[in-house]
């Protein structure tokens, strides 16, 4: 179920309303993908949700994805979209040459747009393209590229095992992103299965959604597996202090309330809370780390895939004859060293947040808030030019305890 504060109204529709269909390239003249000669550095996020907007102009890009990248992603498919016109005369006019023929084994690239989508599990009436009576991943998706404009998203429709395994199996993801799990994270099975073979089995990095109240996270299927990035919410941009509607105990902390694109407009935006955002920010913001780190270092391609890359999220070079290489568990060490607890003293008691503890805060934001300010010192350690200090020893140790409850829960 979706982690946004509306989550249960979202179930309900999605329970009782379905999505549907794209076409190929072979209907309509398509614009000639470029050939990966001296093209950018880049990094692969992969948002697992209701569908997505691609109409939207959140979306847009002037890039063409060149052809090596597609065929890494398995794109199988092209839909050259409409882009004028408002969204349901876009949707119509590509309705027959596009969404009406999509079917669960299609990978759809968008030209024009910085969107490749699935719809694995088939449960929709319009496959990839976000239900009229939703939203949820048009806003998770765009809540990635607020963090990194320049991500490439692979988009998954679905929120099963098959749908986190759809992003998994995929070379070229670097970060599968989750927003849904059970309302209070009672402990009951979910999608771990297919998190723990996207991290552990392909060397992935999943950043999961803590629950939209204050249950701890260590039990959540989506935020718990020690293998996943738990995220929690605070108030940024308001008194800087923990969102009381939102899981504590877990890894970290980031923005609870976003401005988002709309799932059934063109231009328009609206403001937005939950867990079910502060996740996919973070995301886009590792993201942006691997991307610069890929780009210093000469690195051309993307993902960890264990026999291509050797498990490197990246594997570049340095001066003529040096190497460098960093593994999702470096990434997450330096995450954790970034963490940073705001003072209790800018609380507002009439804000609705909950002040930070000066003791052990971490069991509030685990390891702390993660936002903006932590990707250059990220960047920094990882790349050896100014090393973050170590995390104080009350805070390690608090964090110690938390991962051996997970590892204890969890396996």
């Amino acid at each position: 179920m979706l982690r946004s504060l509306n989550a249960i109204i979202l179930i309900s529709l999605m329970m009782f309303s379905s999505l549907s269909g794209c076409f190929g390239n072979e209907e309509i003249e398509t614009i000639e993908p470029e050939i990966n000669e001296g093209w950018r550095p880049f990094s692969v996020v992969a948002p697992i949700d209701t569908g997505i907007n691609v109409y939207h102009d959140h979306f847009r890009t002037n890039e063409t994805y060149p052809q090596e990248v597609l065929d890494g992603l398995g794109v199988n498919k092209w839909c050259n979209l409409t882009f004028e016109g408002s969204f349901s005369e876009r949707y119509e006019a590509d309705k027959e040459t596009c969404w009406d023929n999509l079917t669960t084994s299609d990978i759809v690239y968008f030209p024009g747009t910085k969107i490749i989508g699935t719809s694995p599990d088939g449960e929709t009436d319009i496959h990839i393209l976000d239900d009229p009576n939703d939203g949820h991943g048009t806003a998770v998706t765009g809540a990635v590229l607020n963090a990194n404009p320049d991500a490439i998203i692979f988009f998954v429709e679905g929120f099963s095992d098959a749908a986190v395994l759809a992003a998994a199996n995929q070379p070229l993801v670097d970060i599968i992103t989750t927003s849904f799990g059970p309302i209070g994270s009672v402990p009951v099975p979910g999608i771990e299965d297919a998190t723990k073979v996207a991290v552990v089995t392909k060397k992935k990095i999943h950043t999961g959604a803590a629950d939209n109240t204050p249950s701890p996270a260590v039990q959540d299927s989506t935020a718990g597996p020690p293998w996943s990035i738990g995220v929690s919410g605070y108030a940024e941009e308001g008194d800087d202090q923990k969102e009381t509607m939102s899981g504590s105990y877990p890894d970290v902390a980031a923005d609870w309330t976003q401005v988002l694109p709309n799932h059934d407009d063109i231009d328009g935006y609206h403001e937005t809370s939950g867990t079910s955002f502060a996740t996919p920010r973070t995301a886009g913001l590792l993201s942006k780390v691997i991307q610069h780190l890929r780009t210093e270092f000469n690195d051309d391609s993307a993902g960890a895939d264990p026999i291509a890359r050797d498990g490197l999220l990246v594997n570049g070079t340095m001066g003529e004859n040096g190497t460098f290489t960093m593994t999702n568990d470096d990434i997450r060490d330096a995450l954790n060293l970034s963490g940073w607890y705001p003072s209790f003293t800018s609380w507002d008691p009439t804000s609705g947040t909950t002040p930070m503890s000066p003791i052990l805060p971490c069991t509030q934001v685990g390891w702390g808030v993660v936002n903006e300010e932590n990707v250059i010192p990220m960047i920094e350690h990882l790349n050896g030019t100014n090393s973050m200090p170590n995390r104080s020893s009350d805070v390690v140790a608090c964090m110690d305890v938390n991962q051996q409850i997970r590892e204890a829960y969890w396996g």
